[in-house]
């Protein structure tokens, strides 16, 4: 897979409604700010006792949310990058991206991350070069961790990486398992299907009532 053209192309994230991890990233926060009055919806707003909620008021909204009031013909909010996401986090991954507590940042870094690419921003081309940045320079040490900790303690460890990083590391330990197994001659002998041995049991059966 292409990294680069996942996280760069403008718009290239698509929903999948059939995947719980794109789901749970589609419900982190984006700061946005009202463009137009919203009537009637001021409750939703609890630092006021307005029954609407005036232009330039400024709200956390899901993405899923944010992405519909946003793309509309009369835009309904404008966006502000989350604080992971801008400049000052940035400058931070490209100088040393190992060392980030990146699950502190968002447990959906990179999905909710590509997510925020969808959006009319000036840095939407920056964050996708940060994104790509970030994962290269983390991929190698996901990899010789996963594969030189089968066996130990790796909970310090997972506990810094994202849902994405920590499947990956996942994945590397069972490709490790899987090749000390064969290595060791110890995977699984082939064996007939059942549906064969059972016609083989019935095909004597019937041979010992002719008999």
């Amino acid at each position: 897979m292409n990294i680069q053209k996942r996280y760069m192309k403008h718009g290239s994230h698509t929903e999948n409604y059939f995947n719980i991890h794109d789901i749970l990233a589609s419900h982190e926060k984006i700061p946005c700010v009202y463009e137009v009055p919203i009537l009637r919806l001021g409750f939703l707003d609890a630092s006021t006792d307005s029954p609407d909620i005036p232009p330039n008021t400024k709200m956390e909204l899901p993405y899923w949310l944010a992405s519909s009031l946003q793309t509309r013909k009369k835009k309904i909010v404008s966006i502000e990058l989350p604080k992971q996401y801008r400049e000052g986090h940035r400058d931070i991954l490209r100088a040393d991206a190992n060392v980030v507590d990146l699950h502190k940042m968002g447990p959906y870094y990179y999905a909710f991350g590509s997510k925020l690419m969808n959006f009319d921003h000036v840095e939407v081309d920056d964050i996708g070069k940060s994104l790509t940045h970030t994962f290269s320079a983390r991929f190698r040490k996901i990899m010789d961790s996963s594969l030189n900790c089968y066996k130990g303690d790796t909970t310090k460890l997972r506990s810094k990486l994202d849902n994405n990083e920590r499947m990956l590391f996942t994945a590397g330990q069972l490709s490790l398992h899987d090749y000390q197994k064969w290595e060791q001659r110890s995977t699984d002998k082939i064996q007939a299907s059942e549906m064969v041995t059972n016609h083989r049991k019935r095909k004597r059966a019937v041979m010992e009532q002719n008999n």
